[in-house]
């Protein structure tokens, strides 16, 4: 059994022992994989283990010993699940690993925008506090989140628990998503949504519906207050539409940890000249605890494929 995996690094900086696969077969680790060299690397593999390494029709077709396509990730769409599907290759996700990290870092940029943490220390690091007649220079605004309308895009576990801590800060819930579960929030459409809420946060899987979904004029429906996050996956948003809806004041301010290319390319729209914006280069996933629980899911996937048993199957 050869077991590869394209991309380690995406996965642990030595922090966390991607080796535990090894257990398993020939384990052979690239810390990355280009485009050009996917076939190559994975032409003999019986497995793949890949975090955002494409898997395209014509690659898949130079892999015939391939069986089983484990994901360190919750999101597939890297994967040609359609080919896989019709020739026999199981893919596998992991689940909700990082429904809490998630739910975390956009908790953590909404609080950034409406509490000005780093700015203020910034403002005190550079000497602000010291050379203020005032014990308190509120020099930057501020805000509270309770009574705010927060409006989430897919109703998934991230966006089920963005709901719940967003409910324990004493704020206001709307829901956007095509499949309705509880009866706990409110759904709207997507633009009633984009109308009434203060914060707009993304929580929905990138696929042909949603792709390119946050246009200019969806933003243009916005309050001028508004702040939108995004933590899902980049190709939801209409870049250069989200650049014009800053640069004109549609919406407030925007929080990003997603790209529609990674890594951020020299001439991405969304760059330090655009106005209000926040930006993380896609580590929402990434804390240490999560990334441990994420091996130890796909340690459990690969392992209950060979019995024959194989579980978050997606194709």
């Amino acid at each position: 059994m050869k077991i590869v995996v394209t991309d380690a690094m995406t996965v642990t900086q030595g922090d966390v022992d991607i080796n535990i696969f090894a257990k398993y077969g020939d384990l052979v680790l690239y810390d990355n994989t280009l485009p050009h060299q996917v076939a190559e690397r994975a032409c003999d593999a019986d497995i793949v283990l890949c975090n955002k390494t494409l898997f395209t029709r014509e690659v898949l077709e130079q892999c015939k010993s391939l069986k089983l396509i484990c994901l360190f990730a919750t999101g597939y769409n890297n994967i040609d699940t359609v080919y896989c599907h019709d020739h026999g290759i199981t893919v596998c996700n992991a689940g909700s690993y990082s429904t809490d990290a998630v739910a975390q870092h956009t908790f953590a940029m909404i609080l950034e925008h409406y509490s000005k943490v780093g700015r203020f220390d910034a403002f005190v690091r550079e000497g602000g506090w010291s050379k203020s007649p005032m014990f308190s220079p509120f020099v930057f605004p501020t805000d509270e989140i309770a009574g705010k309308t927060i409006g989430i895009i897919g109703y998934g576990s991230i966006g089920r628990k963005v709901a719940e801590i967003a409910k324990a800060f004493g704020m206001k819930v709307v829901v956007y998503t095509r499949t309705p579960r509880d009866n706990d929030v409110k759904y709207l459409s997507l633009d009633e949504l984009m109308a009434e809420s203060d914060i707009i946060t993304v929580h929905t899987p990138l696929n042909d519906g949603t792709k390119g979904m946050m246009t200019y004029e969806r933003f243009c429906l916005c309050k001028p207050t508004a702040l939108y996050v995004n933590t899902a996956r980049g190709g939801v948003n209409d870049e250069q539409g989200l650049v014009r809806a800053l640069a004109e004041g549609k919406i407030a301010a925007a929080c990003i940890d997603v790209l529609t290319t990674e890594p951020q390319t020299k001439d991405c729209v969304l760059n330090e000249n655009v106005p209000n914006l926040i930006m993380t280069p896609h580590v929402a996933w990434a804390p240490l605890s999560t990334r441990i629980r994420l091996l130890g899911i796909v340690d459990e996937n690969v392992r209950l494929f060979l019995e024959g048993n194989p579980h978050n199957v997606v194709s």
